[in-house]
């Protein structure tokens, strides 16, 4: 399976386990960053993972940050991109079966590195169940997506990276 990986700078660490770990499973995993513990503008990694499941690029993604939740969001605003903030396994064999979700954003702080295998293994083997029901409801949660949303726009965080480059945000 083809897998793309993001990550902000607090989870680098946990990311590249996390990326060795799919590779030592055969896996071909596309790390799309960050590669260091240098503070980082989250969404940009986020959104990396999602345009590269979007276009079809990549099966799946892994999005993960210090809590899941800022890098999630960011994922879930690419359109055709269905991300599921995870904490656990049954959570996303659910995300996987009945809402077909195909990016997963784990919080590397609070989940661990274990869990994640476990939480990463049960995303991959779980397949969608589609019911006349779940296709419905998924159909109406795309349909949030706005009309001018693209996954076109890969400049959209160069203002921000700009600043982050330039030592704009200080800690």
């Amino acid at each position: 399976m083809k897998i793309a990986v993001g990550c902000d700078h607090i989870v680098t660490d946990i990311k590249d386990k996390t990326v060795k770990y799919l590779n030592g499973k055969g896996h071909d995993v596309i790390d799309c960053g960050t590669y260091d513990f240098v503070r980082t503008h989250y969404p940009i990694f986020g959104r990396k993972v999602g345009v590269m499941v979007a276009k079809g690029e990549v099966d799946i993604g892994i999005c993960i940050c210090g809590t899941g939740v800022g890098i999630n969001i960011a994922a879930e605003k690419v359109k055709g991109v269905r991300c599921a903030l995870v904490r656990d396994v049954q959570t996303a064999v659910y995300a996987k079966e009945e809402l077909n979700a195909n990016v997963i954003g784990v919080g590397g702080r609070v989940v661990g590195e274990g869990t994640i295998e476990y939480i990463v293994d049960a995303f991959i083997a779980a397949k969608y169940n589609p019911t006349a029901e779940n296709q419905a409801l998924i159909k109406k949660i795309d349909g949030l997506i706005g009309e001018n949303d693209t996954i076109e726009n890969d400049a959209i965080f160069d203002e921000f990276q700009k600043k982050w480059d330039e030592g704009f945000y200080n800690d």
